[in-house]
């Protein structure tokens, strides 16, 4: 028995796949084909996609926004996820990989309930709020550049409603949240939210050692 999060070695982190994970053929070539660009570090572990699945089915999210889509992992298992009137709105910047995720969210039978925007994020989610969109969405998920975390953070409170969740990928940040004067505004921006987030009376919160690390943040 333990007390704290066990670290996972290769051998316990195959068990975890081999005993839980039920990725569909289809997530699982996405998946395959994402490994081969050279950007292929911001593609989500497939147990925490399968874990947001599961946070999309409890709450009966019917709006979702997504800030960071890449080659549309994330947002196809939430898709699948979603009631059959739900709709995500895809929040990145032009690039050879918005190609990929549209011809699988096509394949998937999904693509008509995806809006991708493409445009800097900060720009859609202020648009968004001078939309009078604000309190609208269920679930927010921002896995994006990390530098503007802080103000995600402040553009998915307003825009989420109450008891809604926003979740922030890469929190952890393979380890480099632990360095004491790191030199890349990433690292400073993630450090800076996770404090943040700590003491911020208007979520509860939980941080989650999936992936590279998962906070949801339910708005109160």
């Amino acid at each position: 028995m333990t007390t704290r999060t066990l670290n996972l070695d290769d051998d316990l982190y195959r068990y975890l796949i081999d005993v839980s994970l039920r990725e569909t053929p289809l997530l699982a070539r996405l998946r395959e084909e994402t490994a081969l660009l050279p950007t292929a570090r911001w593609q989500i572990a497939p147990e925490q996609g399968q874990f947001m699945a599961m946070l999309v089915r409890l709450t009966g999210a019917r709006r979702i926004l997504e800030v960071g889509t890449f080659t549309g992992y994330s947002a196809l298992v939430m898709a699948e996820a979603m009631p059959a009137d739900g709709r995500i709105l895809c929040c990145d910047l032009p690039g050879d990989y918005n190609a990929v995720a549209r011809r699988y969210w096509q394949e998937a039978g999904v693509e008509d309930c995806i809006d991708l925007h493409l445009a800097p994020a900060l720009e859609t989610l202020g648009r968004l709020e001078q939309e009078g969109q604000s309190g609208s969405f269920d679930l927010i998920f921002i896995d994006a550049d990390k530098a503007n975390y802080p103000a995600y953070l402040e553009h998915a409170l307003a825009l989420v409603r109450s008891g809604g969740l926003v979740l922030f990928d890469n929190v952890l940040w393979s380890g480099r949240v632990l360095e004491a004067n790191p030199d890349s505004a990433d690292t400073r921006a993630i450090q800076a939210l996770n404090r943040a987030l700590k003491t911020d009376a208007r979520i509860d919160l939980s941080l989650l050692p999936i992936g590279d690390g998962l906070t949801l943040c339910r708005k109160r």
